[in-house]
């Protein structure tokens, strides 16, 4: 079957977990009222859906890509994973225009879960307080140890696996499972690895780890990355199998202007929902729903990620294994000896021959027979990549375009620049990790340049004027509207979004029932 054909359907969902397997699927009628609506399936959306699921309440999700079978639509083929992601027009502008596509979005079921690379980071607990006690950014209308809790929830339904102590931040119970293991999840043997993630330079973090001496004053520790251990499946297909079964959720193909098949009481809004909220402009709500405080589609932040390469003697094969296989959070937990402010953290990095053939191209310009020479370094080569913080300000924003899409509709317009304080992180980021890959061994080192995650622009706040939703995720303007996604921080912290986006997703689920 066609992946484009809708698969949710007659009943039933496809399972994700055995070939051609289906689970029971609970349908409502076009006019049949449900308690939820949820657009988007993704690290936010498929979360809420289990979570209201679990507590007995009846679910639509709106999903406009596919239910993907990762055992049947998965290749280890770079090209043909090309289909995971979101590429319908934008527009992208400013002076520091960000990378759209792959790099930070998904198409279907999962959303850009279907290209994650499994990194499961908390935040910093000073950053939910950053302006009062870091002196930047804004503060959230919550506290870490209000969000902790949730942490725990998400990684352990993840099966997250990690060091027995992170060296970082508070003391925490252990990581479900240990560094290198996995769990009993079901593992066809042949199952594909999506090939679409970059894997790590794990040996090369090795050497870094075992071998590294850095001048005096500079120190940095790696461990092995905290990473979701059921790696081989779209990470919210758990939450959303784990839904379908409750039977109180269905899933509804949809696209352009076509009306949910359902009423609902309450609606809950997630991915790409910031040109959807612009786009509902109306006479009761001129500039668009939710958006009473006018903030939404402000204070865009990105994480940006400007990375160092360096070739060895030894063969490293950079493309073996999981992606991003050792961490450093130094920077993000060390605020000494820094001309700016906000954090990172960076890790070992190694893409793929297609990939790495279009990172040489673009970062260096190279073409004939000097990309050829370039890339039989492959298998020499390593790289580190930081997830790098960036200021939210109000002129980065997502604005409504000229342009319209195939059904008519304006396409969003992402403007972006970094402030002086974000080049300041990413020139420390970027001379730091010279110094790392040098002191590994590394020579003719490189630098590329390359951004991420894309967070905020329907921030939470205290109050109707400093935000678009209160702490749980809720419109202040529409009572029975969430956002439950990145879109709702305040600040992007320096570490990968995936924990962090489940988070409002958890809590909201909670507070809603």
């Amino acid at each position: 079957m066609s992946a484009d054909i809708p698969r949710a359907r007659d009943g039933r969902a496809p399972d994700v977990f055995e070939r051609g397997g289906w689970v029971p699927m609970r349908e409502f009628g076009d006019e049949d009222e449900v308690d939820f609506l949820i657009v988007g399936a993704g690290a936010g959306g498929a979360t809420l859906a289990c979570k209201l699921a679990e507590a007995h309440c009846s679910v639509v999700v709106v999903e406009a890509g596919p239910f993907w079978r990762p055992l049947d639509d998965f290749a280890s083929d770079e090209f043909e994973q090309q289909k995971l992601y979101w590429l319908d027009d934008r527009v992208t502008a400013g002076a520091d225009p960000i990378a759209l596509g792959g790099n930070n979005s998904g198409r279907g079921v999962g959303g850009s879960t279907v290209h994650f690379s499994m990194i499961s980071l908390r935040f910093r607990p000073e950053w939910f307080e950053c302006r009062s006690k870091l002196g930047y950014g804004f503060d959230w209308p919550l506290r870490y140890e209000e969000v902790a809790p949730y942490y725990a929830e998400v990684e352990d339904a993840l099966k997250v696996a990690g060091p027995v102590r992170y060296p970082w931040g508070p003391r925490r119970k252990r990581y479900p499972y240990r560094a290198r293991r996995s769990p009993p999840f079901p593992r066809p043997a042949d199952a594909p690895r999506p090939a679409s993630i970059a894997a790590s330079a794990t040996s090369a973090a090795r050497r870094m780890r075992s071998r590294a001496r850095l001048p005096s004053g500079f120190h940095a520790r790696f461990v092995p990355a905290p990473r979701c251990a059921t790696w081989r499946w779209p990470q919210e297909s758990t939450w959303i199998r784990v839904a379908v079964r409750m039977a109180f959720i269905t899933f509804v193909r949809i696209a352009g202007t076509t009306s949910a098949p359902a009423t609902s009481r309450y609606a809950a809004t997630q991915s790409k929902h910031r040109a959807l909220l612009l786009n509902s402009a109306c006479p009761q709500f001129p500039d668009g729903l939710a958006n009473g405080s006018g903030l939404v589609g402000t204070h865009l932040t990105t994480h940006a990620g400007p990375g160092v390469w360096a070739t060895f003697d030894e063969a490293i094969r950079c493309y073996k294994g999981p992606p991003n296989m050792a961490v450093t959070e130094h920077w993000n937990y060390v605020d000494e000896g820094k001309d700016f402010h906000g954090g990172y953290a960076f890790m070992s990095q190694g893409p793929l021959p297609r990939a790495w053939a279009q990172l040489v191209v673009t970062s260096r310009g190279l073409w004939g027979e000097a990309l050829g020479d370039e890339m039989r370094k492959y298998n020499h080569t390593a790289g580190l990549v930081p997830v790098a913080e960036s200021e939210p300000r109000p002129e980065n924003r997502v604005e409504l375009a000229d342009d319209v899409d195939q059904f008519g509709l304006p396409v969003a317009r992402v403007t972006f620049s970094y402030s002086d304080n974000d080049r300041r992180l990413q020139r420390h980021a970027t001379a730091f990790m010279s110094q790392m890959l040098e002191a590994a061994g590394g020579r003719d080192l490189w630098q590329s340049d390359d951004t991420s995650h894309v967070l905020g622009t329907c921030r939470m706040g205290a109050d109707p004027a400093t935000g678009v939703v209160d702490a749980n995720g809720r419109s202040f303007d529409i009572r029975n509207l969430w956002i439950c996604d990145g879109s709702v921080f305040p600040t992007c912290g320096g570490v990968n979004r995936s924990m962090s986006r489940r988070r409002p997703a958890n809590r909201s689920g909670s507070s809603s029932t």
